[in-house]
């Protein structure tokens, strides 16, 4: 079987001896040493500052909404945030979560991502912010979303959990908006079993969030926030740090994997449009097919060979029912249906690939 993705697994040795100084220390959670010493890693890694680690990437959204006072609510008010529909589920689903109504606007029919041409439109004396998404790990239009969000008063969330290490222009993508939050899930191309992060462009923010993560507590005897429990663990911490030793070589293992895929599809099949000035990170092999029929019709192909692959993200989220947003929003429909991410990972095998190529290859030409 050859699966759309699977964890990347660091030394197992290294892992075992961060595991015996949690052991030895006694010290599993509330901002243990390894969480600490990733922090700093991560920052200096990554090139940034006010990075704050949390259990989950979704966890990791939902902090950042109520660190940035977009889901604090007076009585009558109903808080809205734009976002798109071409997403993971939990990007809309963790403001619905919070109370906040997320009001969808369509994507660039080339990057995949949030159009700022639609984001005007969608604004309402509600809304309180935009949260788009760096979509694969391909860049927003940071620009003009910032230049939106300046001239009507709205807080920008990006979520950027497909963008562990993503370069704009030379810089962090990280580094754009008021907030970015990462997931660390164990499929991503940096992971801590499970786990996130957010940096934030103000150290303020960044001291409510903190004190948010661990309920509110800042001292033995001392609540000053509502919060909820968000801290990462040692243990996830532990494995981050292993991950991160060996982070180059993983990068450097994937590309190869990406760069055969560009070569042998790149003129066959519609593939996203990076966005100029990207420095990627090879993260996702996503593909797009004449119509949904083909789709279909090349997924059951390549399983029945044993590949799998993943419509993602299918469905739009405009169509699912509980978000309460029911308008259509065409480029995005229209991608979510055509769409397949193929396998990647670091040691998915040039055989394995030639298979998935051949597979696709064959079906187009039938």
């Amino acid at each position: 079987m050859i699966p759309v993705t699977k964890p990347y697994l660091p030394s197992r040795e290294k892992l075992d001896k961060y595991i015996d100084g949690i052991y030895e220390r006694h010290w599993f959670t509330n901002n243990g040493q390894l969480v600490r010493e990733l922090t700093r890693r991560l920052e200096e890694y990554l090139g940034v500052e006010n990075l704050l680690l949390v259990a989950n990437g979704t966890l990791a959204l939902q902090i950042a909404y109520r660190a940035l006072g977009v889901s604090d609510t007076q009585p009558d008010e109903n808080p809205e945030a734009i976002t798109t529909p071409f997403t993971f589920i939990a990007t809309a689903s963790s403001l619905k979560w919070d109370g906040v109504e997320p009001v969808f606007a369509d994507i660039d029919p080339d990057t995949w991502c949030l159009d700022p041409a639609k984001i005007e439109a969608a604004i309402t004396p509600n809304t309180r912010a935009v949260v788009p998404v760096h979509v694969f790990g391909n860049a927003c239009n940071v620009e003009e979303i910032g230049s939106i969000a300046r001239k009507n008063n709205l807080k920008v969330i990006y979520d950027a959990s497909h963008a562990f290490g993503v370069q704009y222009k030379g810089e962090s993508i990280l580094k754009y908006g008021d907030a970015a939050t990462l997931s660390f899930h164990a499929t991503k191309l940096f992971h801590t079993g499970e786990g996130g992060a957010i940096v934030f462009k103000h150290k303020e923010d960044l001291a409510r969030a903190r004190k948010m993560i661990n309920f509110g507590i800042t001292g033995p005897e001392c609540i000053e926030e509502l919060g909820i429990n968000a801290k990462m663990s040692e243990l996830q911490a532990a494995m981050g740090l292993c991950v991160l030793d060996e982070i180059e070589m993983n990068l450097n293992a994937r590309a190869v994997v990406w760069q055969r895929y560009e070569q042998a599809l790149g003129h066959t099949v519609k593939r996203q449009i990076q966005s100029p000035g990207l420095g990627y990170n090879f993260a996702y092999v996503p593909v797009v097919f004449d119509s949904e029929e083909q789709t279909i019709r090349i997924a059951a192909s390549l399983k029945d060979q044993g590949i799998l692959t993943r419509r993602y993200f299918y469905p739009s989220l405009e169509s699912v029912v509980c978000l309460g947003d029911s308008h259509s929003h065409e480029v995005s429909s229209d991608i979510a249906s055509r769409i397949l991410c193929l396998p990647i990972y670091s040691d998915l095998s040039e055989r394995a690939q030639e298979l998935v190529i051949n597979v696709i290859k064959a079906e187009l030409a039938a």
